[in-house]
């Protein structure tokens, strides 16, 4: 008999001999034992991660003779004719090569015929992403409502690429990437029935290299052992894998601890010119650095180390780093590696990568040194510090405390109203506003209001529409609304703010800022400012002093547009603005 693969001798044959997968596993067997199996199903994962192996089993456990069972005995005729892929009920339908809609109307034809010896017909169609359009439209009824005894088994590795009407019709199981224990469990077994003699760092090693794929962890060790002599050993694994040792790294890993950037990049120009990729270089190093990470967290995480063993010097090699520089090591690598991916040049970007690592500065050993060494002088200005904050707080509360009995209505904090809406308006950057605003600035916004409504959306001006400005200095303006809930919209949507904001400032030329508040929450708060401020009491000593100084913080004061709009109320303004609009009406004093 000619010679098979690995994979091929030592496919599995029982949910037992799987390795990993055990969620996907457990349920199909807990269906087998209730009897409650279905009639299409969808095995979706990477390469070599099972799915054609346990859809072979799951069609042996359902003809199984000793049925149902959740374990296929592979002693009778059906279950040793499905091992040899001789049975006439279980179909294997490879859709790369068989994509045409003719071939998937001949399954259709042939679905309906009952199963020569077996319980079920079961159809395994691999790679189904391969089919057409056509094929797929075909499949769909039949996959929807098929005949009682027929099962579908589709398997893929880009489940991305199936119609949507077909994945609602299968219950899906998602095959993960196995684990390097579940890989190095697996070769040790065909190791043992092999009798060859191993080192285990040497299938660590072939492990690593199979990225999570069986399949191909097996092809790489039937090449290592077909390399190897009387004993696998670590320099086969690493000569055929094209892998890297754990000296290597750490030499490389010394040389860039130590700045020797020259003696790193000669390493990485040897292990290149030795055919190594830069771009498996690249990945090895995040592998290495991630293990010196685990060996600096815990001692206890030693079985999930890839690349290093826990050896005495690569313990201390993980302690002369912090875990800040390392992290910052894997995070250049990282993004050097997606760079590399999409270039010819990748040489220079992994010399790039290191050169920038170079000058990453390392703060793992030097930290206790630093805080047992701290200059004197730094302690004496410390303690004078502490010293003065100390006064300063004592002083403060004495301070709080004299003004609270002294004048403790003036500085009682307001509290802030809150409006039915659940707005709470910017009282205090509003009076902040008040005491710059002057007429002037109040004009400017007035006069360039409505044409800049007229450039928003009508659902954005809209909320302005009952709108108006009330006071204004150089650098922010008021915005009182008649109703909560449409200041409230317009405070919350930033988007809307900033737009208005560059609108008036193309036609004001000053960038204003824009604060709303509901109109009541705008009469109580215009009425204590006045009063606070005693802007009437310094309106009246005007009228009688000379007028320096007072009558222009009078002439000045941010209501005065506001104040006029209240105390007139001739007849003929009334009409016009009713007639024109506030906008457009200006009462021009003789």
């Amino acid at each position: 008999m000619t010679y098979q693969a690995f994979y091929r001798v030592y496919r599995p044959q029982s949910f037992r001999e799987m390795s990993g997968q055990t969620h996907v596993k457990r349920t199909l067997q807990n269906a087998l034992t209730a009897n409650k199996t279905t009639h299409a199903y969808l095995f979706s994962g990477p390469r070599g991660t099972g799915k054609t192996s346990t859809a072979k089993i799951f069609a042996k456990a359902l003809n199984c003779e000793k049925a149902p069972t959740n374990e296929p005995c592979n002693e009778c005729p059906t279950c040793l004719s499905i091992t040899e892929g001789s049975h006439p009920d279980v179909i294997e339908f490879d859709a790369a090569s068989n994509s045409r809609v003719e071939e998937m109307r001949d399954i259709i034809e042939k679905v309906r015929f009952a199963p020569a010896n077996a319980r079920f017909k079961v159809y395994i169609i691999d790679e189904v992403h391969m089919l057409s359009t056509s094929a797929f439209n075909a499949l769909l009824k039949t996959l929807e409502e098929p005949p009682p005894h027929a099962v579908f088994i589709l398997a893929t590795t880009e489940p991305h690429k199936l119609p949507a009407t077909i994945i609602s019709r299968c219950q899906r199981f998602d095959f993960k990437r196995l684990s390097s224990n579940d890989i190095l469990e697996r070769m040790k077994i065909i190791l043992e029935d092999i009798d060859l003699p191993f080192e285990e760092q040497a299938l660590k090693v072939i492990a690593q290299a199979a990225a999570g794929g069986m399949r191909d962890a097996l092809s790489l060790l039937d090449q290592v052992v077909s390399f190897s002599g009387d004993t696998l050993t670590l320099d086969n694994a690493l000569l055929v894998s094209g892998s890297i040792g754990q000296d290597v790294f750490y030499n490389v890993v010394g040389a860039l601890k130590d700045k020797e950037i020259a003696q790193v990049l000669t390493s990485i120009e040897g292990l290149i010119a030795d055919g190594k990729d830069p771009l498996r270089l690249a990945e090895d190093l995040i592998t290495f650095f991630r293990d010196l990470l685990l060996l600096q967290t815990s001692s206890e995480l030693e079985e999930l180390l890839e690349l290093v063993t826990p050896e005495e010097k690569f313990l201390q090699l993980a302690h002369e780093f912090s875990a800040d520089t390392l992290y910052r090591y894997i995070d250049i690598l990282a993004k050097t590696q997606q760079e590399m991916r999409f270039s010819h040049h990748t040489k220079i970007y992994l010399e790039t990568a290191l050169l920038k690592m170079a000058q990453v500065p390392n703060s793992g050993a030097a930290v206790s040194q630093n805080t047992a060494s701290i200059d004197p002088e730094l302690n004496d200005k410390v303690a004078n510090l502490e010293r003065l904050v100390h006064q300063l707080s004592q002083q403060i509360q004495d301070g709080v405390q004299v003004q609270n009995n002294v004048q403790h209505q003036k500085e009682a904090p307001r509290p802030r109203v809150k409006s039915q809406s659940g707005y709470n308006a910017p009282t205090g950057r509003i009076r902040e506003v008040l005491k710059g605003a002057t007429k002037q600035d109040i004009h400017q916004i007035k006069n360039a209001w409505a044409q800049s409504l007229s450039q928003l959306q009508k659902s954005q001006s809209a909320l302005l529409a009952e709108a108006e400005p009330v006071a204004a200095s150089n650098s922010a303006f008021v915005v009182k609304f008649k109703y909560d809930i449409h200041c409230r919209m317009v405070a919350e949507n930033r988007e809307l703010i900033s737009m208005f904001s560059q609108i008036l400032s193309q036609i004001t030329g000053t960038m204003y800022e824009i604060l709303c508040i509901p109109e009541n929450e705008w009469i109580t708060l215009r009425q204590n400012f006045i009063r606070e401020n005693g802007l009437n009491q310094k309106k009246d000593a005007s009228e009688q002093d000379d007028g320096i100084g007072i009558s222009e913080t009078v002439n000045e004061q941010p209501f005065i547009d506001d104040v006029q709009e209240i105390a007139s109320e001739d007849p003929l303004v009334t009409e016009a603005e009713k007639i024109f609009g506030k906008d457009f009406v200006e009462i021009v004093e003789d």
